[in-house]
């Protein structure tokens, strides 16, 4: 299951187009790293991607259309939950990191001690996370490193982000990479290398990637100036 979309390309391609000397203080929270989103949506809902721009009946057509039959029946989502969290004790990597992304996005409740519920549990997720990237499943090395990078459920620290990146992106992982290449490009969690930003951006590239493809463009209209 893959989890969560890109992050750092804003800061990237901010930082490429040279507007104006920014310091920390003037970063918004746009220009740094999002919170994780991309291709999990809640229980029962169709990517916002695939519904922008539609009325509210086309919308509902396309949700009957692709949305499994049991979507919204609490019964069934509880059963679907008990078997992952089977499964994931068990030691499925695939389980420990879709149960991770339950805890992140808030479909799975979990309470704290004194008995509040909480709509999400980064430090659960992060848990599962990591427990899945010991294992060297991609997915959850790459969604650790967003949890790393943004300092969610784990003190932010992008030397570990850029670690686990590099893992998942070694196996292939296409957001891990163009991740990597714009970390490699900023300098942020490790020693600024043009070079290695250009090659980690070409490997996503080279696998569809649009926002390495675009970072690449900038890249090149930078040098050509």
């Amino acid at each position: 299951m893959k989890v969560f979309a890109v992050l750092l390309l804003a800061a990237a391609i901010l930082l490429l187009h040279g507007c104006g000397e920014e310091t920390k203080s003037d970063k918004s929270e746009d220009s740094a790293i999002p919170n994780p989103m991309g291709e999990i949506t809640k229980m029962g809902e169709i990517p916002s991607f695939m519904s922008e721009g539609l009325t509210e009946d086309e919308k509902a057509a396309l949700k009957e259309q692709i949305m499994p039959s049991d979507v919204g029946d609490e019964n069934i989502a509880a059963e679907k939950f008990k078997a992952l969290m089977e499964d994931a004790r068990a030691g499925d990597p695939v389980a420990q990191n879709g149960l991770g992304v339950m805890y992140y996005t808030g479909d799975a409740v979990s309470k704290t001690a004194s008995g509040q519920v909480l709509n999400t549990d980064p430090e659960l997720a992060a848990g599962w996370f990591y427990r899945a990237a010991e294992q060297g499943y991609a997915d959850a090395q790459f969604n650790l490193g967003l949890m790393y990078a943004n300092g969610e459920g784990v003190p932010k620290d992008m030397e570990q982000a850029v670690e686990l990146f590099k893992k998942a992106a070694e196996q292939g992982h296409v957001d891990a990479q163009n991740n990597l290449g714009a970390m490699y490009f900023t300098g942020e969690g490790v020693a600024r290398d043009e070079k290695k930003a250009i090659e980690w951006f070409e490997k996503a590239a080279a696998q569809g990637n649009e926002e390495a493809r675009s970072n690449l463009d900038a890249i090149q209209q930078s040098h050509s100036k």
